[in-house]
């Protein structure tokens, strides 16, 4: 079964940032997905534009940028500027007062749109910008902290945006407590990638590649 996984970077080692980049990158991981955090949409602060730079200037692989930013449209064209054409920037609905606007602007600019969907966010709240995105982040925790605890009532949301993907053109990605569990359950189902940090992937004292390897051998 093919899926996607990407690596939260914000779960990396920054004291040997390169050397992270270039082990995941050799073990086989599909893209980097980059917490961008201003400590007011959420309490907390994670990487930075210098920080995506740094990591674009390192890899060939698509960057998944999820900005956690109230009003990304003030700042958006920071972003895109260092971006390539077909990298994705997400952006979370609630944070702007018109989200199709900064929508556009990703989709002038070459990138992938994408939404993400907190998980007290309702489907119905943001239905009609699944005719805009290409994907759509569904935050299984609260954004803001590594480590959280799964949110069973997340599934049933999926549930919902399963039925609606094809018709609409989107695709599905799951963000937060990723276990293989959650992969052998959600996958299946038509979930397009993971992003994987603290539970699956990073401070496992094991290869990122022989990780990857086994998440990819999963029997289903």
């Amino acid at each position: 079964m093919q899926f996607e996984l990407m690596a939260s970077m914000m779960c990396a080692d920054y004291a040997h940032l390169e050397n992270e980049v270039r082990k995941l990158e050799e073990g086989g991981i599909d893209s980097f997905h980059i917490d961008i955090m201003d400590g007011r949409y959420v309490p907390n602060y994670a990487m930075s534009l210098n920080d995506m730079r740094c990591i674009a200037a390192l890899t060939t692989k698509p960057l998944d940028v999820h900005l956690m930013v109230e009003h990304p449209n003030h700042t958006i064209g920071l972003f895109l500027d260092n971006l390539r054409k077909g990298d994705t920037v997400y952006i979370h609905p609630e944070a702007e007062y018109h989200p199709s606007t900064t929508l556009q602007k990703i989709i002038n600019a070459g990138m992938v749109p994408g939404i993400a969907v907190n998980p007290g966010t309702s489907v119905e709240t943001v239905f009609e910008m699944l005719r805009i995105v290409k994907k759509v982040l569904v935050m299984s925790v609260n954004p803001g902290n590594a480590g959280q605890m799964y949110l069973p009532y997340v599934g049933k949301k999926i549930t919902k945006l399963l039925a609606l993907k094809e018709d609409m053109d989107f695709e599905l990605y799951w963000d937060g407590a990723c276990s293989a569990q959650r992969i052998l359950e959600f996958a299946p189902k038509g979930v397009r990638g993971f992003v994987l940090g603290t539970t699956l992937l990073f401070g496992k004292g094991r290869p990122y590649g022989d990780v990857l390897k086994d998440i990819r051998m999963l029997r289903f």
